[in-house]
C-alpha cells in the first residue's frame, strides 16, 4: 500500500527508562531532579511527550516508590516550559526464573504485584498518558519474562479509562496490536487509541522495515501512533515513522550516543530527531497540538 507521510509530528523523549544503563553513560538520570531536569531539557529542545520512570537516586536501580514518581511530576508541572506527561505503568510485572531445571523459586529481579499497586502512582499524579504493555514477551535475558496477562490488562486498562488517563499501548509485537484492539471493542479502552511500536527489542519484533510496516497496517485508521528502535537505529526510525505516518520516540532509554563513541543527552537526541524530521519537510507540534489530537486534559494531582 502507498505510504502517507506525517506532515505535523510530535517527539516522545524516553527519558531514562528501567534498563541496566546507569552506570553506562553520566547522562542516564537517577534522581528525581536530575530526571526532571532531563525531561524539561528534552522539552525545550522540541519533545511534546516526555515517558519517565523513576530510579532509586544512589543505585540508578529501577524504582515504584511514588514519593520518587510524585517529586518528578511536580517538578515538571512546576517548570516555565510546558510538556505532555507520561509515566510508565510497566513496572511490577517482572519475572526472573531460577533456571532452566528449577525455575521455582523466583531468582533476584523479580517484581510482581497487583493491578492496584502498579497503577499507584498513575492514580496518585494524573500525568496525561500512562503506558499500558499489551502483552508478555520474552525478553533478551535468558530467564526474564516481562509478564502481563489479559486479566491483568484488562484491569489496569480499566483503571487508566476511569481515571482520565491516556493508556499509550506498548506493542512489541502484532499480538499485542490484536489484543489492543479486543480492549477498544471490549470498551475496556476508549476508540481513537494511542500506540508505541517498540521495534528491536529483542526477542519482539525485530527491527526491519518489512516487520514495521506489518504491524503498522494493523493499526486502526483513527489510532495515532510513534514508533522506536534501539541504539543506532534510532534516528533512522525516526524517518521511517514519519515517512510510515507515524509520530517518533528518542531518548536515552533506548539509545546512548548521538554518534560512534559520543554519549548523547536527551536534549540532543531530540534536537537531532527535530532536523530529520524537519529536513523531511514535516512540522513538528509542541504540546498543547498534542492535547488537541489526543483529547488529553492538563491536570494537577489532587
Amino acid at each position: 500500500m502507498p505510504l502517507t507521510m506525517n506532515r505535523e509530528v510530535f517527539i516522545t523523549c524516553a527519558v531514562t527508562g528501567s534498563g541496566g544503563t546507569q552506570d553506562r553513560s553520566p547522562h542516564v538520570p537517577r534522581s528525581p531532579q536530575q530526571i526532571a531536569e532531563s525531561a524539561i531539557d528534552a522539552a525545550k529542545a522540541g519533545a511534546a511527550v516526555v515517558h519517565c520512570h523513576v530510579r532509586d537516586p544512589e543505585s540508578g536501580a529501577p524504582s515504584r516508590r511514588l514519593a520518587l514518581y510524585r517529586e518528578v511530576t511536580d517538578r515538571i508541572r512546576d517548570a516555565e516550559v510546558d510538556v505532555v506527561l507520561n509515566l510508565t505503568a510497566g513496572m511490577g510485572g517482572d519475572i526472573v526464573f531460577g533456571g532452566v531445571e528449577a525455575p521455582l523459586p523466583t531468582a533476584d529481579g523479580t517484581d510482581m504485584v497487583g493491578a492496584t499497586e502498579r497503577m499507584a502512582h498513575i492514580a496518585e499524579c494524573l500525568p496525561e498518558i500512562c503506558t499500558l504493555d499489551c502483552g508478555t514477551m520474552n525478553f533478551a535475558e535468558a530467564d526474564y519474562v516481562m509478564t502481563n496477562t489479559p486479566g491483568m490488562l484488562r484491569a489496569m486498562g480499566g483503571m487508566m479509562t476511569e481515571l482520565g488517563v491516556k493508556p499509550e499501548i506498548e506493542a512489541f509485537d502484532t499480538g499485542h496490536l490484536w489484543f489492543a484492539k479486543e480492549l477498544v471493542k471490549e470498551g475496556t479502552l476508549a476508540p481513537q487509541a494511542l500506540v508505541q511500536l517498540c521495534m528491536g527489542v529483542p526477542w519482539g519484533a525485530p527491527n526491519d522495515l518489512n516487520t514495521l510496516m506489518a504491524m503498522v497496517n494493523n493499526i486502526p485508521d483513527d489510532w495515532t501512533w510513534s514508533a522506536f528502535s534501539l541504539g543506532r537505529d534510532q534516528m533512522p526510525y525516526a524517518a521511517a515513522a514519519v515517512l510510515a505516518g507515524g509520530n517518533v520516540r528518542v531518548g536515552l532509554e533506548d539509545n546512548l550516543f548521538l554518534d560512534k563513541g559520543v554519549l548523547a543527552t536527551n536534549a540532543q537526541l531530540v534536537e537531532r530527531s527535530v532536523n530529520v524530521i524537519e529536513n523531511m519537510g514535516a512540522k513538528v507540534i509542541g504540546p498543547e497540538a498534542v492535547r488537541e489530537k489526543l483529547g488529553l486534559v492538563k491536570r494537577a494531582p489532587k
